[in-house]
């Protein structure tokens, strides 16, 4: 026990005394300043690395070169669908026409090979319109290319016939052009020859020019007057078997009756008068044995016949 006691004891050394350092107090550093040259240099460097992206962002991102990029796209979307066929009106299908052919309507539309882009829809309709016969036309636009033309047709009452000439008439009185045979309309023919026509116009104070026009199929009537395609329609459904009717300025109008002679309606809304008329006067004349050449109720207050015993 002795033994590592001292040996324990010969181990310890003696600390030394802790001695107070003091220390000194710490130098303050001198503050270092970056001079002015350099600041400026830096700047200035600064300035030049980002003076060409500013630049970028502002052309690119600037309201004009937007609007000249939009410019450009427009104008090459119109340059490609100006140059593409899928833009051009080829196919046109009218519907309505019965009597009118497809081809007169599409040329009176102006549309036939037109860019949709240039086509007018309310212009072509204008246009159908101006065709003798059509009473009403719409046209629709599609894209790209499609275009549908609906019209309707002036159904015609009578066929007025002048020389080698025939226009339908419409229940207005107005004439288009006979296109087709027409079964079962009133025949009108008019008995007023060229000639007559040109002698009526002489009379009057005109030129040559317009006398050279009288003799053309354009000088002829415009129109049946109402008075005379009233009458000759009361005639038709009075007188069924009744197929052609002619008229004479003066006259009205007549037909050849089937017994041998012909018979002077003259015009007006009076035909069922007119008629009962004719036949008392016919029944007269049988009963004399009279045939007559002719016979006119044209006023039937003062009806009149001409015939041999």
């Amino acid at each position: 026990m002795r033994t590592r006691r001292s040996e324990d004891k010969r181990r310890l050394r003696k600390q030394p005394k802790m001695r107070r350092m003091e220390s000194a107090a710490p130098l303050t550093q001198p503050r270092l300043a970056v001079p002015k040259t350099a600041k400026r240099r830096r700047r200035r460097n600064q300035r030049q690395m980002a003076l060409p992206l500013t630049g970028i962002k502002q052309v690119v991102f600037s309201a004009r070169w937007l609007s000249l990029a939009l410019l450009l796209a427009m104008v090459f979307s119109i340059y490609l669908t100006g140059q593409s066929e899928d833009f051009y009106l080829t196919e046109i299908p009218v519907a309505g026409a019965a009597s009118i052919p497809a081809w007169e309507i599409i040329e009176a539309s102006g549309l036939g090979g037109m860019h949709i882009f240039a086509a007018n829809p309310t212009k072509a309709a204008a246009g159908i319109t101006e065709v003798p016969g059509v009473v009403s036309a719409s046209v629709n636009l599609q894209w790209p290319n499609l275009v549908n033309i609906e019209i309707v047709e002036d159904s015609p009452i009578a066929i007025w016939i002048e020389g080698d000439n025939q226009y339908w008439v419409t229940k207005d009185g107005g004439f288009i052009p006979a296109r087709s045979a027409a079964l079962g309309l009133l025949l009108i023919e008019s008995e007023l020859t060229v000639a007559e026509q040109v002698t009526a116009v002489l009379d009057e104070e005109t030129t040559d020019e317009e006398a050279v026009e009288a003799t053309t199929p354009a000088a002829q009537a415009d129109f049946v007057p109402k008075d005379v395609l009233v009458g000759a329609l009361q005639l038709q459904q009075l007188r069924p078997n009744i197929e052609k009717l002619y008229f004479r300025p003066g006259n009205g109008l007549s037909y050849d009756d089937g017994r041998g002679w012909k018979v002077y309606f003259g015009t007006g809304d009076d035909m069922a008068q007119k008629i009962v008329v004719y036949e008392k006067i016919v029944e007269e004349l049988e009963a004399q044995g009279i045939t007559p050449v002719y016979i006119s109720v044209s006023n039937q207050e003062r009806p009149y016949y001409f015939g041999n015993q």
